[in-house]
């Protein structure tokens, strides 16, 4: 019988080491922009409150209507005593969403969104020269969160950068340009062999090679020792017992359970939710643009 992780658990320790680091600095200022009515943003929005109390950074909800947003955006960028910003998707969605998240300035994006950020993920670009410096490059909170939560959990190696899960398989159910695609692209470029599927097919992520591929979802989950699913609804198939390898390590991170309950008898942990790590990431990308771009 496998492990039901509980993820605050895993979180506490990151969540202690942010508050350290926010008692050595001054003031620290995140600003949220609401610009949707979406239930799923008002919970987020309470938790990165909730989370930024916790540590000791400074927490501001501004709401706007759609049409707003882009000038609550740039308000919050021009505010030298704002350091960090998060705005709440989806406003329009689509292509013009894209072009709000490029409005948020690099030094500013906590969710690492602008394409600046994008840019340096999927070319394994780590750090960012700026001003005759290396600054660290911002990775999306919920990917990070899940790499670190596959950590604590050893289904990854405490090691170099890039070798952190080499020889490991992974089958990811998610393509997302905010969740499924950069998790891919950052085990990949630890040295995983990733197996991505989506409405759209099948792709493998091996380095910083993506190709279609034909591997079967059988062949894939019996071969993955990490497990990711993230659908965004009942339509798709279930993850069962018996496709799964011995051991495997199971994260869902969607609200649509795409798991069988019964998949923790054959895997060593299975994770039901990620939310808090994702809040621990944020608050961690806040302080540290702060202290590459304010301090």
């Amino acid at each position: 019988m496998g492990e039901l992780v509980d993820v605050n658990e895993l979180a506490e320790p990151f969540l202690e080491e942010i508050r350290a680091e926010v008692a050595q600095c001054e003031r620290i200022r995140l600003v949220g922009v609401m610009g949707t009515r979406a239930n799923a943003s008002d919970k987020y929005a309470g938790y990165a409150a909730s989370g930024c109390a916790k540590v000791g950074i400074e927490f501001e909800l501004r709401h706007a209507e759609p049409e707003a947003v882009s000038h609550e955006i740039f308000r919050a960028c021009e505010d030298p005593e704002v350091h960090g910003i998060l705005v709440f998707y989806p406003v329009f969605g689509g292509a013009r969403d894209r072009s709000l998240q490029n409005e948020v300035v690099p030094e500013k994006d906590v969710e690492g969104l602008h394409s600046t950020w994008t840019r340096c993920l999927y070319h394994d670009q780590r750090t960012l020269q700026r001003d005759g410096a290396a600054r660290k490059a911002v990775l999306p909170c919920t990917p990070l969160g899940i790499l670190k939560i596959l950590t604590r959990l050893g289904a990854l190696a405490e090691g170099p950068p890039r070798e952190l899960a080499r020889g490991r398989t992974v089958t990811i159910f998610n393509r997302s340009e905010v969740v499924g695609r950069p998790l891919a692209a950052m085990l990949a470029h630890d040295g995983a062999r990733v197996h991505s599927f989506d409405i759209e097919g099948h792709v493998l992520y091996q380095g910083l090679e993506t190709k279609r591929c034909e591997v079967s979802r059988a062949d894939a989950l019996a071969a993955s020792q990490i497990v990711i699913s993230g659908v965004p609804s009942r339509d798709f198939e279930r993850i069962h017992k018996h496709e799964l390898q011995e051991g495997a390590v199971v994260v869902d991170f969607s609200h649509v359970r795409n798991i069988d309950k019964d998949v923790v008898e054959r895997a060593s942990h299975v994770v039901r939710r990620v939310g808090p790590m994702t809040i621990a990431m944020l608050l961690r990308n806040t302080v540290q643009l702060y202290r590459s771009f304010k301090a």
